[in-house]
């Protein structure tokens, strides 16, 4: 599914979203339900870089939540892809972040165009491996009384 329908979805399901944008690592906005996805993007993206210089440990920063009395921001990371939400006030965290991942999840990335393979030089048959005869099999012999 693309960008945009995974995000009509998310607002459908999700009545505590109040705007989201997905894009890729280098800020190309996939898809938008907020009037200025670029610039949502741009902000979710300096967001989640200033997090990932405070946070500790080695491994990456998948997942933020930023609360305020006015609402919380919710930004979450799944390889080069992102999402971010903005909510209303007290949302239900757990519930916001399963549903931003599953929406994630579901964009499908376009498929590249596909070049056309290079001419090919049929390849020289080779003889099929000769057959080594058969061991001779020994007779057994009959039991002797």
């Amino acid at each position: 599914m693309d960008a945009q329908q995974a995000l009509a979805d998310l607002t459908e399901i999700s009545s505590q979203i109040q705007a989201a944008v997905v894009f890729d690592d280098k800020g190309k906005v996939a898809g938008s339900t907020h009037s200025d996805g670029e610039e949502f993007a741009r902000v979710a993206g300096d967001l989640l870089a200033a997090a990932e210089e405070l946070k500790t440990g080695a491994s990456a920063l998948t997942q933020l939540e930023i609360a305020t009395g006015d609402g919380s921001v919710f930004v979450v990371r799944d390889g080069k892809s992102t999402i971010a939400a903005t909510t209303a006030p007290q949302p239900t965290s757990g519930l916001v972040f399963y549903d931003l991942k599953s929406a994630l999840r579901s964009v499908k990335p376009k498929p590249r165009p596909r070049r056309a393979p290079a001419a090919q030089k049929p390849a020289a048959k080779k003889a099929p491996p000769k057959k080594k005869p058969a061991a001779p099999r020994a007779r057994k012999k009959p039991d002797a009384p």
